[in-house]
């Protein structure tokens, strides 16, 4: 029996952060710890003895900010001496296809054990790769014609070739870069399947869905539905039976925006005739001319109904992000407040929902989720959160507080003094520092700071004239919540 997942936020930053601590969650449930993506620098922050403790890695997509560490990884484990065995990697089919191609420099060849040749080595020899979520019914392959020639087609998972009249290529002309068009046999439309089906569908997918399910009884699967981010990527579900968590990984959370996907009717472009097109196997241009239809109905109830009963990690950007969910855009979301914690974020973002930071710990326990400070767990209760300069700051309303919060075109900002262009003043705060997980409260001016001392004591220190000096304060957090035993 597991006692809840916990999940200790290693980086919650997105690629352009100054602050160097992109995506990674450590998940552990009972004695079984996960790395879900591996952005964050995972030897600095984890260090060598424990990455050797770590069960498995689960990469959501290949943006580097979420797999930038996966090749140092996978030497990490080749040839440290006292790792027996290669590391588990979860990911589904097509991202796992990607992460071959994308770490093939640095891992497909080295040198033999006498250092006498150069060698050249497959990935699956670095890791235990599991799938998780269904297999294609259909892939692009490349086929030996003879005499050294190659061409792309299309086959089911018997080997046969399947017809232009129910699947076709379509190559870009900026990236060379194949791309499967499909005839649905129900809509009677050309789609791009890979964006069309859910994982549930069993007309482009095989009903296994390769769920991991751990010694320990929990699950892990791919989510792939409300996951909408350009290239192949999936969200992570993790269930003990009690509780539930999903990482939405990276995407435009937006029923609105979703709903128009599986109802507009498109028009093709073909560029040439109707007979021509049905009897092509091989299409150079833009796919986006032939798709009829960017989602199925299928897709948008499972990608809406995909977080219910879950605590969910979020990710969430400013605004126009394109391929993150806006967070002036949350109200339009499938999301629910007090079940969502935010990562991704800006370097400064102001939050009435609860935002992820590097350090922090969470404990998820039945349908709640708590932050662990110290031997205690806390609920996340405030009215405003607020990051800025990799300081963590949280808000409670008083109509007499120093902070005033801000709202302009849907985004929050905080300020003390009320000044042109922050939009309208929603109410007013007392803001506290979060340190440790610990409140202090916030501190005017260069001439005095907070500094955590290495018995876990925080001291303000105050510049003076004559030199400084720092006396032992106390937290405040108990007198602002109580301490909640889940």
């Amino acid at each position: 029996m597991t006692d809840g997942i916990t999940v200790r936020i290693l980086g919650d930053f997105g690629p352009f952060s100054s602050l160097g601590k992109s995506i990674t969650y450590q998940v552990t449930i009972g004695r079984s710890t996960y790395l879900i993506d591996c952005g964050a620098p995972l030897f600095q922050q984890i260090g060598c003895q424990r990455l050797k403790e770590i069960e498995g890695l689960i990469i959501t997509h290949c943006h580097d900010d979420h797999k930038r560490w996966f090749t140092d990884l996978a030497l990490f484990n080749m040839y440290s001496p006292d790792i027996d065995r290669k590391f588990l990697l979860l990911t589904s089919e097509d991202i796992h296809d990607e992460l071959v191609r994308s770490s093939g420099p640095a891992l497909d060849r080295s040198l033999s054990k006498d250092s006498k040749n150069i060698i050249d080595i497959s990935c699956e020899q670095y890791t235990d790769y599991r799938m998780i979520g269904p297999r294609a019914k259909y892939r692009i392959v490349s086929v030996d014609e003879g005499g050294g020639k190659t061409s792309l087609r299309i086959t089911d998972r018997n080997g046969d070739v399947v017809g232009p009249d129910v699947a076709k290529i379509v190559i870009s002309d900026r990236t060379k870069r194949p791309r499967m068009l499909f005839k649905d046999p129900d809509y009677k439309e050309w789609v791009e399947p890979e964006s069309f089906y859910p994982f549930s569908s069993t007309v482009f997918y095989e009903e296994d869905r390769n769920v991991f399910r751990s010694p320990e009884g929990f699950t892990i699967e791919a989510v792939k539905s409300p996951v909408w981010h350009g290239i192949p990527c999936i969200g992570v579900k993790i269930s003990t039976g009690r509780e539930t968590l999903v990482f939405s990984s990276d995407t435009v959370n937006n029923r609105d925006l979703w709903r128009q996907l599986c109802t507009e009717k498109r028009i093709q472009r073909l560029g040439m005739s109707r007979a021509e097109f049905e009897a092509a196997s091989v299409i150079h241009g833009d796919i986006n001319d032939y798709i009829e239809r960017i989602w199925s109905e299928e897709r948008y109830q499972a990608a809406v109904d995909a977080f219910d009963d879950a605590i969910v990690i979020h990710d969430i950007a400013a605004r126009n992000s394109i391929v993150h969910t806006d967070y002036e855009k949350l109200d339009r979301t499938s999301l629910k407040k007090e079940k969502v914690m935010l990562t991704h974020s800006l370097d400064r973002i102001t939050s009435e929902w609860v935002l992820c930071d590097a350090g922090k710990t969470f404990r998820i326990s039945g349908d709640e989720f708590f932050e662990v400070v110290g031997d205690g767990c806390y609920p996340m209760n405030a009215d405003i959160y607020h990051k800025e300069d990799g300081r963590y700051f949280v808000g409670y309303r008083n109509e007499n507080g120093k902070y005033g919060v801000y709202e302009k075109d849907g985004l929050l900002s905080l300020s003390r003094e009320e000044t042109p262009g922050l939009g309208a003043l929603r109410y007013r705060v007392d803001l506290y520092e979060d340190i440790s997980g610990r409140y202090f409260p916030v501190v005017e001016g260069e001439d005095s700071m907070y500094m955590e001392r290495k018995d876990g004591k925080v001291e303000l220190i105050e510049f003076t004239e004559e030199g400084s000096r720092g006396r032992v304060v106390g937290d405040h957090r108990g007198r602002l919540l109580k301490e909640c035993s889940p």
